[in-house]
């Protein structure tokens, strides 16, 4: 497919400085337009940028300047209750940090997203668990993040933004906090499950390996986004 699944039109992003009048540019005039069912690398040094980019495109947060569409759909034009209700039927996001509730179980942590959207327990549950046996944890649906490893943390993470079906996935630095063997496990098992579900694929790395694997490479240098 070539149609645009997210569309970046002269963003760019600063935050107040520490001196008064002043700002921090983080993102300078990024243009980038990234095809459906694509998957795309988002590199660069550290402090370029990258999750800041990767928290616009997901609706995080707002751009100082420019446009910013997903599917079509201008986020600008959306309110904060909209833009949950949006990212939470179109878009799963997976973090380095995991981001799992400590006192729910590995199958009420991957269910949240479809309550949210107004599922039922049992509906929500069922699909739970269909999602972690996808990502080979069946055998710890009732274990908290405490009782699991961080490879399998990052697998239920991965579970959780699969179970809404989204069309797209945005993964920042997913396998960072995560030894190199149980890292090529864990990104392996997110290029095979959007491979196979056909979902785009957007991910900030400082693994060059991983970005030779996606479809194109956009490095971020000075605020400012090119193809490689």
């Amino acid at each position: 497919m070539s149609e645009a699944f997210i569309t970046l039109d002269h963003v760019a992003k600063s935050y107040p400085g520490a001196r008064d009048g002043e700002s921090l540019q983080i993102l300078r005039d990024v243009d980038v337009s990234i095809r459906t069912g694509s998957r795309t690398a988002i590199i660069g040094p550290s402090g370029s940028g990258k999750s800041t980019l990767m928290s616009l495109m997901a609706g995080l947060d707002r751009p100082s300047a420019g446009r910013i569409s997903v599917m079509g759909q201008d986020l600008g034009d959306l309110n904060e209750s909209q833009l949950g209700q949006f990212r939470a039927r179109h878009l799963g996001i997976v973090f380095q940090q995991f981001h799992l509730i400590s006192h729910l179980t590995a199958e009420e942590n991957v269910a949240l997203p479809l309550r949210i959207l107004g599922a039922t327990a049992h509906e929500a549950s069922v699909s739970a668990q269909r999602a972690l046996a996808d990502v080979g944890l069946e055998h710890r649906i009732d274990h908290v993040p405490s009782r699991l490893s961080g490879g399998e943390c990052q697998r239920v993470a991965i579970a959780r933004a699969m179970i809404t079906k989204p069309a797209g996935i945005l993964a920042d630095e997913p396998s960072g906090n995560l030894d190199v063997r149980t890292g090529d496990q864990v990104m392996g098992l997110l290029f095979e499950l959007t491979k196979v579900h056909g979902i785009t694929l957007i991910l900030v790395t400082h693994n060059e390996d991983l970005a030779k694997r996606c479809d194109q490479r956009l490095v971020l240098q000075s605020g400012r986004l090119e193809h490689v």
